[in-house]
């Protein structure tokens, strides 16, 4: 079976709704740690507005005010232009032919990375917007639902000790995640440091959890090998981004060296990038984040994967409107696997979208309002806006 992106509506028609204006909103918590590889603590909202008084939301999970420059700036020529005066004027419900239209827009500047990404959030919004005026949650836009709830793991950044990973593992199993991640620093600089984290962790929830190690791209391929055999005994569900993005012979050396399923793909933006990540890298899991992506483009490369056998997570660890956005994509398509949430402390993260995402028994609760089914707080959006 194959996964294709539906039309909206019939070729040729027009909804009579136009875009009014696109805006590129940057947030930022005050206590801002740059040292820090964690990108809860400040996201980037596309907010879309029409003339029938309806607004779609989106999310860019990538250097905000690049985005909000390739959002904001005139066309220098027909192929360098800003997404924003392309968008205005255009019919909202157009989203597969508008994602064609950027694209195409900004092939001097774009084509892959930080354009794509600006792209994407966009292509959020847009679905947002599609499934308001409609009056349909977008899961149901994108071709219906496989699944009204899918399981969930916590996703952390690794503490600085074992102790301090323990208490936050236990926490997630006391709020009824059945399944873990740490990642990134200080994890990957020493075999024992590495064991000394992973061991903590895994007596911390017990046998029956699941715990997942995003290695932050911390090795080559010949450390990676030794490493993964050597935390094996811990029985990860995934080791995660072992190596540098561009290092596909690697990623295919490893896994082909080891056992334990390798996990990859939130550096990735276009089609095209993931299809060498499975074909070249032989990954095992493919994980997509949809503000990096868009929900167009997560589509099709979700049906990618699905013809390769291979299974889709997301990657999700800005705000809660990035986790709606997923959980539609996740409800979509027939190979999704498991949900990440990040459980960072972020105000941010937490309350930036009313209602939150339900969890049931360590279940997200797919949304079943229309458009993504949450909404960003006025409050919280006026608090922590950067003034740019």
């Amino acid at each position: 079976m194959s996964i294709t992106e539906p039309a909206i509506r019939r070729e040729g028609t027009d909804s009579g709704v136009r875009i009014t204006d696109v805006e590129a909103i940057y947030l930022r918590l005050p206590d801002f740690d740059e040292a820090r590889t964690d990108s809860s603590r400040d996201a980037l909202v596309i907010r879309v507005s029409t003339d029938a008084g309806v607004t779609g939301y989106g999310e860019v999970d990538s250097s905000p005010l690049v985005v909000k420059a390739i959002v904001d700036s005139p066309a220098s020529h027909t192929i360098a232009r800003g997404l924003r005066e392309l968008l205005v004027g255009r019919d909202p419900l157009d989203v597969r032919r508008l994602w064609h239209d950027m694209y195409e827009a900004t092939l001097y500047v774009g084509r892959s990375g930080v354009v794509i990404h600006a792209m994407a959030g966009i292509d959020i919004a847009l679905w947002d917007l599609a499934g308001k005026l409609l009056r349909q949650p977008v899961h149901t836009l994108l071709g219906g639902a496989h699944r009204t709830e899918i399981r969930a793991y916590a996703s952390n950044m690794f503490q600085f000790t074992p102790e301090a990973n323990a208490e936050r593992a236990r926490a997630a199993v006391e709020a009824g995640f059945t399944a873990v991640k740490f990642g990134w620093e200080p994890f990957g600089r020493d075999p024992a440091t590495d064991v000394a984290l992973i061991s903590s962790i895994r007596e911390a929830v017990g046998d029956e959890v699941d715990v997942a190690i995003d290695a932050g791209l911390a090795w080559d391929a010949k450390t990676a090998i030794q490493r993964i055999k050597l935390l094996e005994q811990f029985r990860p569900l995934w080791i995660e981004e072992p190596l540098h993005p561009d290092d596909l012979r690697g990623y295919r050396r490893v896994a082909e060296a080891v056992d334990l399923p390798i996990a990859a793909g939130e550096e990735e933006c276009t089609r095209e990038g993931f299809r060498r990540l499975m074909d070249e890298g032989r990954i095992d899991v493919v994980q997509i984040d949809v503000t990096r992506t868009g929900l167009t483009q997560a589509m099709l490369i979700a049906g990618d994967a699905h013809e390769r056998g291979l299974p889709v997570a997301n990657h999700t660890f800005t705000t809660d409107l990035n986790a709606a956005a997923s959980l539609h994509f996740l409800a979509a398509i027939p190979n999704a696997l498991i949900c990440e949430y990040c459980v960072e402390p972020s105000e941010l993260s937490r309350h930036l979208v009313s209602p939150g995402i339900r969890m049931v028994d360590g279940k997200a609760q797919i949304p079943q309002e229309a458009g993504l089914g949450v909404e960003p707080d006025p409050e919280v959006m006026d608090r922590f806006r950067w003034p740019i």
